[in-house]
């Protein structure tokens, strides 16, 4: 176990839906040993209601969320990040910035739920299957024996994490020197 907890940084492209809902379920989970934030590349400027929702429900923490941009992790004075996570396949694919200290990366893309058209009824029903598939990442990620995994069993199993239930796809990061 590290000295500290370890950061964890949830990437998606508008910093809105799934990456404030991996954000949420992380923080109260993994309090104590881990550190959540989220950020997007392109963001849309709130937070979509129904996360909040949905986080609220599910007894997951709705307070101080907000749309960053992944430039604020990159930045000389930001915490280091030990794990990068894309939750969407749109920022899976885009050129991230250089993250300090080379943290350890996948892709845990799922579908997005702010994207499903309809009554709330149904937009509700794609954020709590969107929380579930972000719980499940999250629960099989926290039971990793951190402590015990060299850098190449803990790349293999972050991306296994990913083609959990509901994975849209597989993607190489592009910050993910290790795959070069």
């Amino acid at each position: 176990m590290a000295d500290r907890p370890y950061n964890v940084l949830f990437l998606c492209t508008g910093n809105t839906a799934r990456s404030i809902l991996a954000e949420g379920i992380l923080r109260k989970d993994g309090a104590g040993r881990f550190n959540a934030f989220s950020a997007g590349s392109q963001l849309k400027g709130t937070v979509n209601p129904f996360a909040l929702k949905v986080l609220d429900s599910l007894g997951y923490p709705t307070d101080g969320f907000r749309s960053k941009s992944w430039d604020e992790f990159a930045k000389p004075d930001a915490p280091v990040m030990d794990f990068i996570f894309t939750v969407c396949d749109s920022a899976s694919g885009e050129a991230c910035p250089v993250w300090p200290g080379h943290p350890a990366s996948a892709h845990w893309g799922i579908e997005d739920p702010a994207a499903v058209q309809g009554p709330d009824i149904e937009k509700e029903r794609a954020f709590v299957q969107a929380a579930k598939y972000l719980k499940n990442r999250i629960s099989a990620f926290l039971a990793l024996p951190m402590a015990s995994l060299d850098q190449v069993a803990l790349t293999h199993h972050l991306r296994e994490i990913g083609r959990l239930e509901g994975a849209t796809s597989e993607a190489v990061l592009p910050f993910d020197r290790r795959s070069a």
